[in-house]
């Protein structure tokens, strides 16, 4: 496991002076944060009192508080606020006053209720970039629904071809459509943020639904419909139109193969004993293995079952021929090249214990990311923070005898 280094901490950030409201919760709105974040942003989490943001108790806990939260948060400041009272909703509009970018992913029409609509937030502050993460969208007739990640992952096409086929649609394990929905978020926060500088642009209003970040990763879903009137079924651990790509049975486990580019096929059959089928004239396009992909996944399942993984992944990888185990948490940190490039950091918590946790994606030459603070507890940086707001001692002494923060 590796640790942030002070040469880290200190290298120049891309998103130096870049400051960030994050009003949202749970995982879209929180992931694009924490991706700003790891980057340099300055993210100040509002969250409401005494509960926060329900994911410091989602999954697995230590001392009271999910590990999950370690690494969703990092890089942040927490500011308490009971935003059900208007003195809470005035601070949160002196903060938003000041940022460069505000992050939401509350169902539509929650800001418009407590006076914080675009339109009134751009009186404010002109320049400001609004993210707002929903589950269907600000518009159409949809927009009022309550959306969740596995919700938009059904609508956007995905849940129906994550199964075996004829059996139960199944979820990819983590929350899959709300991270995708963060990362169009973040792009369109960069290039909101660029058109502000670059072309003296002021601040928009980016819309982005749960459905559509996942439908837009469908790859050739919609024109094969509109071309061929082909609709798209499960195919379990295949690629459908693509072969051979699929997970084959071993000794010990399952390996996946990729041997669906041309060349790649060759020197897969060369390794299996299947020159014949290397040979095959047929088989030298994609075309043609497609039509004859059962009988492909047939001799490359014999030949995988005779052998452990490992011995699997020393053949292909002597072939040439992409092949992986299937990784579980306790593979990936044991594995060399997860430490090698740094992915497993040790990150000291709060709450006074080590975890290992994610790194940073993408690495960056220039101005790489980093861990520059632990995922803060409940309310450690309200003081903090108002008072480089302007609000004096006294006023925050009253505002927090109120309920009003905490």
């Amino acid at each position: 496991m590796t640790e942030p280094t002070q040469a880290t901490m200190l290298t120049p950030t891309a998103l130096d002076g870049v400051r960030v409201v994050e009003m949202g919760q749970l995982i879209a709105g929180p992931f694009c944060g924490k991706t700003l974040g790891d980057f340099g942003a300055e993210i100040i989490k509002i969250e409401a009192t005494v509960t926060g943001d329900p994911l410091r108790n989602w999954r697995l806990l230590k001392n009271g508080t999910s590990v999950w939260w370690q690494v969703q948060s990092r890089n942040k400041k927490s500011v308490a606020l009971d935003l059900r009272q208007q003195e809470a909703q005035d601070i949160a509009r002196k903060l938003i006053a000041e940022a460069d970018v505000l992050i939401e992913n509350f169902r539509p029409g929650t800001l418009e209720g407590w006076g914080m609509s675009p339109d009134e937030l751009h009186q404010l502050n002109p320049g400001l970039i609004i993210l707002r993460i929903s589950g269907y969208g600000q518009t159409g007739p949809y927009r009022d629904l309550p959306g969740f990640g596995a919700i938009g992952e059904a609508m956007g096409g995905l849940r129906h071809l994550t199964a075996e086929p004829g059996r139960v649609p199944v979820r990819v394990g983590v929350s899959i459509g709300d991270t995708l929905a963060a990362l169009h978020g973040a792009i369109g926060v960069l290039l909101a943020l660029y058109h502000r500088k670059a072309h003296g642009g002021k601040g928009q209003v980016i819309d982005v639904a749960l459905h559509e970040a996942v439908f837009n990763c469908m790859e050739s879903l919609i024109p094969e419909y509109s071309a061929f009137g082909a609709v798209r079924e499960a195919a379990g651990s295949a690629l459908p139109g693509i072969a051979p790509s699929n997970a084959y049975p071993c000794k010990d486990g399952w390996v996946l193969v990729a041997g669906n580019g041309d060349s790649i096929f060759k020197r897969l059959m060369t390794a299996i004993g299947r020159q014949d089928l290397a040979d095959a004239p047929d088989l030298a396009s994609n075309a043609g293995r497609v039509a004859r992909v059962a009988e492909i996944d047939t001799a490359i399942g014999k030949w995988t079952f005779q052998s452990s993984v490992q011995e699997v992944m020393d053949a292909l990888g002597a072939a040439r021929v992409p092949a992986g185990k299937v990784y579980t948490a306790k593979d990936i940190c044991e594995d060399p090249h997860y430490q090698a490039r740094e992915m497993l950091l040790t990150q000291e918590t709060r709450d006074g214990y080590s975890v290992t946790v994610p790194g940073v994606v993408p690495k960056m030459s220039g101005t790489p990311g980093g861990v520059r603070s632990s995922a803060p507890g409940l309310g450690d940086d309200t003081d903090a923070v108002l008072a480089e707001a302007g609000l004096t001692n006294e006023q925050i002494t009253l505002l927090r005898s109120k309920g009003v923060i905490q």
